[in-house]
């Protein structure tokens, strides 16, 4: 049985080693994820709220980040995303302008500290308007480097990983080759 559709290459993202093709994450949202994991199967997505409500006194990180070899941000960050796609579960968009065939990768920072300013920046992101949020800081890339002051747990796609310190993101421009209806 063939496959019927047209065909369209889209991009990738590559942190470290690893490829994801959605949105990789450092800090608050891969904390997030982790926690929900025990949830999700009593209470579907709602545990993605369950445990983003548990995770909302973290501490903020320090965080250097150069995009395309400039820097671009230095200061306190609760989380740092990294998106091939702007929206998430349940229609609910980080990157507005987020193409997945463009040759770039979306660049955000939740500059948030403390529950207050998190909550304010989470509700922002809800209902549509994330980048309208003081606590946001967006901007494309083909490349970011990230080095943070302590060890922060990452996420890809949706699956938590280990705790980095420092990473690496490019973007790998048409690596995939899908069929659309």
């Amino acid at each position: 049985m063939a496959l019927r559709g047209d065909r369209r290459r889209l991009d990738v993202g590559r942190f470290d080693d690893e490829r994801f093709a959605v949105m990789a994450g450092a800090g608050f949202d891969a904390a997030m994820i982790r926690g929900a994991d025990d949830l999700k199967d009593r209470l579907g997505r709602a545990a993605y709220v369950v445990s983003g409500a548990s995770q909302l006194d973290s501490e903020s990180f320090e965080a250097k980040i150069k995009v395309d070899g400039t820097r671009w941000y230095k200061g306190p960050a609760s989380c740092i995303l990294v998106g091939n796609v702007g929206e998430l579960f349940g229609g609910i968009e980080v990157f507005a302008d987020a193409k997945p065939d463009d040759g770039k990768l979306e660049v955000g920072v939740l500059t948030s500290e403390g529950p207050v300013q998190l909550v304010r920046a989470a509700a922002r992101t809800a209902i549509g308007s994330a980048e309208k949020s003081p606590f946001v800081r967006v901007t494309q890339a083909q490349s970011v480097k990230v080095k943070l002051d302590r060890k922060v747990r990452y996420e890809l796609d949706g699956g938590d990983r280990k705790k980095v310190k420092s990473f690496e993101v490019e973007v790998e421009p048409e690596a995939i080759t899908v069929c659309v209806p």
